[in-house]
Order: C-alpha cells, then sequence, then structure tokens
C-alpha cells in the first residue's frame, strides 16, 4: 500500500500540527482517567477509502488504543452505516478524533467522486486517471484514495514519469526539439508522453516518436479525429475540463485514458462523524 515509514512521519506530522503542546480543552475537560468507546459512522452514501489510516492516526497518538474496522477500502456505506469503532483513553481518543477525520473524510470524498467518474464511463474502454493536483504532503494517500474509488493513478511525481507539457515545449523550442533532448537524456526505460493542443501538434508529437499524447482541451470532434489519425499505435490521453457531465462524451471518442485533476484538487470531503457511545472512569 505505502512504505510504513511514510505514513507514520505524515501522521505524526498531522498530529504535531494540531496538538501541539497539548490538548487544552480535553486536559481540563477530563479528569484523565476515563476510558471510552467511539463510533465512526457515515452521514451520507459514500465509498470507503484509509479506514487503516483512520485507525494509524488513533495507534500513533496512543498505541494502547483499540481500534475496529467495519469497512474495507472500495466498499460502499450508506447513510448511518458503523465504518469504525475506537476504545480505551478517552483522552487520547478526542485529542486525534480530528486529524483521524479529517484523514478519512477527505480520502472517502476522493474515492467517491472517482467511482461516480468510474461508473459514468462503465463500459466503455477508456480508464480515470487522476493527476498531481493534490494536496501537498497528502499525495500517497490521495492516489491511494483514486485507485480506492476505482480509478487508476497516473505518474505519482516528476521522478517517476516523462510529459512534455506546453512550457517545456516553449522552453526547448517545439515539440521536436523537447522530444529530441528528453530522449537522450532519460533512461530508455521511460515513456514519453507529450501534450499537444491540436491536430498539427498532434502531427509533430508523432513525426518525433512520442510514446503516448495527451490532448489537452481538445473538442469532442477533435478528439475523435485524433483517435483516427492515431489509430491505436499510441495510447491517447484526453485532459483538461472533464466534469461528470461530458466525460461520457469524451470517453466515446475513443480515448484510452481521461485525466480529472478534479478528483484530488476539488473532491468534497465526506461527510463523517466520530461519537462518543460510551464513558467509563478506571478504577483506582
Amino acid at each position: 500500500m505505502w512504505p510504513r515509514h511514510v505514513l507514520t512521519e505524515l501522521i505524526r506530522n498531522a498530529l504535531a500540527e494540531d496538538v501541539g503542546a497539548g490538548d487544552v480543552t480535553t486536559g481540563a475537560a477530563l479528569r484523565g482517567n476515563e476510558t471510552g468507546l467511539a463510533r465512526a459512522t457515515a452521514k451520507a452514501e459514500l465509498v470507503v477509502a484509509g479506514i487503516e489510516v483512520f485507525g494509524e492516526v488513533f495507534r500513533t497518538l496512543d498505541p494502547t488504543l483499540n481500534f475496529t474496522g467495519h469497512r474495507r477500502d472500495g466498499e460502499k456505506a450508506g447513510e448511518g452505516d458503523l465504518l469504525a469503532e475506537i476504545s480505551g483513553s478517552l483522552a487520547s481518543i478526542l485529542t486525534a478524533e480530528r486529524v483521524a477525520l479529517n484523514l478519512l473524510q477527505r480520502m472517502c470524498g476522493i474515492a467517491t467522486l472517482t467511482r461516480r467518474y468510474v461508473d459514468e464511463i462503465a463500459g466503455m474502454r477508456a480508464k480515470i486517471l487522476d493527476t498531481r493536483k493534490t494536496a501537498p504532503g497528502l499525495r500517497i494517500l490521495d492516489k491511494y484514495a483514486v485507485r480506492a474509488g476505482g480509478g487508476c493513478n497516473h505518474r505519482f511525481a516528476l521522478y517517476d514519469g516523462v510529459l512534455i507539457k506546453d512550457n517545456h515545449i516553449a522552453a526547448a523550442g517545439g515539440i521536436a526539439e523537447a522530444v529530441r533532448r528528453v530522449r537522450g537524456r532519460v533512461p530508455h526505460t521511460f515513456l514519453i508522453e507529450v501534450e499537444v493542443k491540436n491536430m498539427a501538434e498532434l502531427e509533430e508529437a508523432l513525426v518525433a516518436g512520442a510514446d503516448s499524447v495527451m490532448l489537452d482541451n481538445m473538442g469532442l470532434s477533435e478528439m475523435a479525429a485524433a483517435v483516427t489519425r492515431v489509430g491505436g499505435k499510441i495510447p491517447l490521453e484526453a485532459s483538461g475540463n472533464i466534469t461528470l457531465e461530458r466525460v461520457r462524451e469524451v470517453a466515446s471518442t475513443g480515448v484510452d485514458l481521461i485525466s480529472v485533476g478534479a478528483l484530488t484538487h476539488s473532491a468534497a470531503a465526506a461527510d463523517i462523524s466520530l461519537n462518543v457511545v460510551q464513558v467509563k472512569e478506571r478504577e483506582a
């Protein structure tokens, strides 16, 4: 899923940001010896993503807490469905609550929106991809949530894939020169994708030897023409202003991939609550 140390560091940083020198409200309102049980429930229909991350936040703050997940990532949950339970020190539960919910709500929101896009083009050849338009520091979780929602990941970062965009092309002096430079400097294992805005640029990219092409903000008829021109020889990716209302039309042009920045930069947080349902005081 992800390297353990990466997730641990992410959670520790998030807790440090929120808790700092201590949770003054919880410290003042509780005696400190209370134990309890809290339940996380969905307040609206959603696709689950990040249940283990949710639990890991509580365990990172207090390893004595007990966590039980009741839904698996990728599953649908309805309003009122139980997602998880946490028991143990009530002070620890309350202190970790906000960070845990922030991550779970964001991840479920991304997975839910992704599933809507995936369902919208069900039965068609195109796949839904994410982009690098993620929250700084949370990319590993954002992209995981896309997969939980049934989507696919584009390159993770700048270091693991080549995508020659318009500014690269402008800086290099043209598509052909940009491809030539990249081809001569990156390992042979890297495929080269080129962003194009029109049919003329598509032709340049094909002549230059691009391994795949991103069709940036093209109209439907132009995308269909690009598919016909390429004839399945290399993958074509549609990108730019891909809304739920038009994604099926885009898929109908015959493109192989559809990248959607909104999956990670505009997904609404899922509506999830965490409620304490049992309180006890430890015996002295």
